[in-house]
């Protein structure tokens, strides 16, 4: 792994409220504490991530699955390794698994979702990708979500998008920070040991998207 481009800001320096939801990212995840850590270097920064993230990703009026399988959408298309190799433990909760995980990038055509679960992707994608949209594609995006849905899933797949284009290049990974949990980490991530162990397989999603 290349050089950390930005450094962790030690929990023993943090006011009390930044250290309790340090906690929270170690208990519950999504994120997971080594993220927080950078961003503790502007206290702003820290709480306009938590905050947003609270409001519109974990909570919010859109079902949560719906929202999981987009960020880890962005994920694999940004490539942002240390996003892809979590998942929302209330994701798994709500029935997202990683067949649909693994599906993915071809889910226009994957068996593995719903018609509204597809309308979504395609959102994102076309958020990602920056690609043109038609009266049929928004007529598709009304069909299945009302206005509030697609504001608060634009929202969260913009907050997704930006935060993962930059978390991507600052060489961070899971296990650094506040170790020994394994709250929302992926299969096959849960340990330091682990998470080498799958990085080196040819299988890795993230070596099958760079080849």
């Amino acid at each position: 792994m290349s050089n950390q481009r930005i450094s962790y800001i030690p929990i023993d320096n943090m006011p009390p409220d930044m250290r309790k939801e340090m906690e929270r990212c170690a208990i519950e995840g999504t994120p997971r504490p080594e993220s927080s850590a950078v961003r503790a270097h502007v206290p702003a920064c820290f709480w306009f991530f938590a905050n947003s993230w609270n409001d519109v990703f974990r909570n919010g009026i859109l079902d949560h699955a719906i929202k999981e399988l987009c960020r880890i959408y962005v994920s694999r298309a940004v490539v942002c390794e240390f996003c892809g190799n979590q998942r929302s433990i209330k994701g798994q909760q709500t029935g997202v698994n990683e067949n649909q995980v693994d599906d993915l990038m071809n889910f226009e055509k994957s068996t593995h979702y719903n018609s509204r679960q597809k309308a979504a992707l395609a959102y994102a994608e076309a958020i990602v990708w920056r690609t043109d949209t038609d009266d049929l594609f928004w007529a598709r995006m009304h069909e299945h979500f009302n206005e509030p849905e697609l504001v608060e899933l634009g929202c969260a797949i913009g907050l997704t998008l930006g935060q993962q284009s930059w978390l991507r290049l600052l060489n961070i990974d899971h296990h650094q920070i506040m170790a020994g949990t394994v709250a929302s980490m992926a299969p096959g991530f849960e340990t330091a040991e682990a998470l080498a162990n799958t990085k080196s397989s040819p299988d890795y999603w993230a070596r099958k998207k760079s080849n």
